[in-house]
């Protein structure tokens, strides 16, 4: 408890960049069905969740262990189902999937290494790219225009390099 005391306040100073992120997760993905096995996920969604291995799943497919049932034939992995090909998605569980693939890994480094200072607090925080891709498919300034309308108010959930276009005025 006292080290992750610590560790938020120093979230508060800018970090270096001397420490990588973590690109695997530390189990194998495997059967999913074993209690050691531990899954964080997505948690907010109703009725989609999408756990730390890339799996999406509805709620009701989750173990206890926080992991999506990979014997439900409806639980998908890496899926980009509600996805454009900029990396904006309709639905967040999905934007996460589909960030988790090991092909947007370059990607999601190119985006470190470039974020604005404004942002990276948050970005230079997260610790594996799973909490990565929770923090950049979220919505955010940078999916809104005039500050009350979103870019595209459909595809609102980014986890590409850029923002979506503007939409004329």
């Amino acid at each position: 408890q006292e080290e992750r005391t610590v560790r938020d306040r120093n979230l508060l100073q800018v970090q270096e960049h001397e420490q990588p992120i973590l690109w695997k997760v530390k189990f194998s993905s495997g059967n999913s069905s074993q209690l050691s096995n531990q899954c964080r996920n997505s948690v907010q969604g109703k009725l989609l969740i999408t756990d730390e291995l890339g799996y999406i799943c509805e709620r009701k497919d989750l173990l206890v262990n926080g992991c999506c049932n990979v014997n439900v034939p409806s639980t998908k992995l890496y899926s980009c189902e509600s996805c454009l090909p900029n990396g904006c998605c309709s639905i967040y569980e999905y934007c996460v999937s589909c960030c988790l693939q090991p092909s947007k890994q370059h990607l999601l480094e190119r985006f470190l290494n470039r974020a604005a200072i404004a942002f990276q607090n948050l970005f230079m925080a997260v610790e594996d790219r799973f909490e990565l891709c929770l923090a950049k498919c979220r919505t955010s300034s940078q999916s809104v225009q005039h500050e009350n309308t979103y870019r595209d108010p459909i595809a609102k959930y980014c986890y590409g390099e850029y923002p979506p276009e503007l939409l004329p005025v």
